[in-house]
C-alpha cells in the first residue's frame, strides 16, 4: 500500500486532460440541453414537455459538473470560448464564479477540518457543540441541513445563499451575484410574457430539479453513515478525501447526468482529474477501491439525513435522537455512581 504522499503522486497520471473528450463533453451536453429546452418550449403535448423539462434539469446538473471542473482548471482552462460559456452558465444556474470559487476552494482545503464552518459546505457540529449551543443556533443548524432546505435548494442554497447572501455580505467582491439575479429576472420575465407554461417548464422546473438533486449530492458526499472526521491536528488532505468523502453508487445513466461526481473521494484526492477520468483512476488505484459508499436508494437517502452530528466517542455521525439519548445518559451517570 502506498503512503498518503505516494498516493497523491500516483493520482497525477490521471490529471492530464484529453482536449477532444473535454470539448465533446461540453458540446454534446449543450446540444442535449438545447434539444430538451426546445421540446419544453414547443407546442408538443404537455406530458412530453413535462418529461423534457425534468430531463433538462438533469442535463443542467451535468453542465454544472463541467462548470465545476472548468473552475478547478481541470478542463478547457486555456480556452476563452469555454470560459465565456462557463461563466454565462454560472450566472444562469445562480452559481456566480466569484462565489463558487471562493466557497468551493475553501471547501477543498478544509473538508472535515472546520466542521462548524458553512463556507462551501453543510456545517457539522459535534454532539457537545450542539448541546451547548443556543436555541437559535440549534434551530439554524437544523434548518441548514433539513431535507426541505435541500429540496428547495433553488431558493435556499442557490438563489438565497450563492447570490442574495453573497451580494449582501460583500457587494464589491461579488458583483456577479447581482448580475446572476438580474439575468434570472430578465429570463423569467421574458418567459412569463410568452406564457406561464414557458416559465414553469423552461426555467422553474429544470432549476428545481437541478438545484435540489445537486444540493443533495453535495450533502451526501460529506454526510453519510460511513463518514469519519478528524480533529484539526490529525487532519490530512488524503485522509479527508478517503474517509470524509463518499463514493455514490449510481447506474450508468445517472453517472452521465451527474458527471461521475459520485467518485467524490477521488475528486477530493486530486481536483485536477477531469470528471471523465475518475472511473479510470478508481480502476487503477487499489487504495481508493473500497471507500465508504452510499446510493440514491430511499433507505440510503434516509440514512444520510439521519447523519446529523459528529460523535467523537462513537467515531461516527449520529442522529439528533441518538445524541439526545447519549446526553441524557451522561447526565444520569454521576447520579448512578453516587447511588452505587
Amino acid at each position: 500500500m502506498r503512503s498518503e504522499k505516494e498516493l497523491l503522486i500516483a493520482t497525477r497520471q490521471f490529471a492530464a486532460e484529453i482536449p477532444f473528450q473535454s470539448w465533446w463533453s461540453l458540446v454534446s451536453t449543450l446540444v442535449a440541453f438545447s434539444a430538451s429546452l426546445w421540446v419544453c418550449f414547443s407546442g408538443l403535448p404537455l406530458p412530453i414537455r413535462c418529461v423534457s423539462s425534468v430531463l433538462n434539469g438533469l442535463v443542467v446538473i451535468r453542465l454544472f459538473i463541467i462548470y465545476h471542473d472548468y473552475q478547478h482548471r481541470a478542463i478547457l482552462s486555456d480556452s476563452w470560448i469555454a470560459g465565456a460559456i462557463m461563466n454565462l452558465y454560472g450566472l444562469y444556474v445562480l452559481s456566480p464564479p466569484s462565489v463558487w470559487n471562493r466557497s468551493h476552494d475553501h471547501h477543498h482545503k478544509h473538508n472535515s477540518k472546520d466542521m462548524a464552518s458553512s463556507i462551501g459546505s453543510f456545517p457539522t457540529m459535534t454532539c457537545e457543540q450542539f448541546s451547548s449551543a443556543s436555541m437559535l443556533d440549534r434551530l439554524a443548524y437544523r434548518m441548514s441541513r433539513h431535507p426541505l432546505t435541500i429540496a428547495l435548494g433553488y431558493l435556499t442554497i442557490f438563489m438565497g445563499g450563492m447570490c442574495i447572501r453573497a451580494l449582501w455580505i460583500n457587494p464589491r467582491l461579488h458583483k456577479d451575484a447581482g448580475l446572476a439575479l438580474a439575468l434570472h429576472v430578465l429570463i423569467a420575465s421574458g418567459l412569463f410574457y410568452l406564457g406561464l407554461d414557458k416559465l414553469i417548464l423552461c426555467l422553474i422546473v429544470p432549476l428545481i430539479v437541478a438545484c435540489s438533486l445537486g444540493a443533495y449530492l453535495f450533502y451526501a458526499q460529506h454526510n453519510f453513515p460511513g463518514c469519519r472526521l478528524n480533529a484539526r491536528e490529525d487532519w490530512t488532505h488524503a485522509s479527508a478525501a478517503l474517509r470524509s468523502s463518499s463514493y455514490l453508487k449510481t447506474n450508468r445513466l445517472m453517472n452521465w447526468f451527474t458527471g461521475n461526481i459520485g467518485y467524490h473521494h477521488i475528486h477530493h484526492l486530486n481536483a485536477k482529474i477531469p470528471f471523465y477520468r475518475l472511473p479510470e483512476a478508481m480502476a487503477h488505484l487499489s487504495e481508493v477501491q473500497k471507500p465508504a459508499s452510499t446510493s440514491l436508494r430511499p433507505s440510503d437517502i434516509l440514512a444520510c439525513f439521519r447523519a446529523n452530528l459528529w460523535c467523537p466517542e462513537r467515531n461516527r455521525l449520529v442522529s439528533y435522537s441518538e445524541a439526545k439519548r447519549g446526553f441524557q445518559a451522561s447526565l444520569m451517570l454521576p447520579a448512578v455512581k453516587r447511588a452505587g
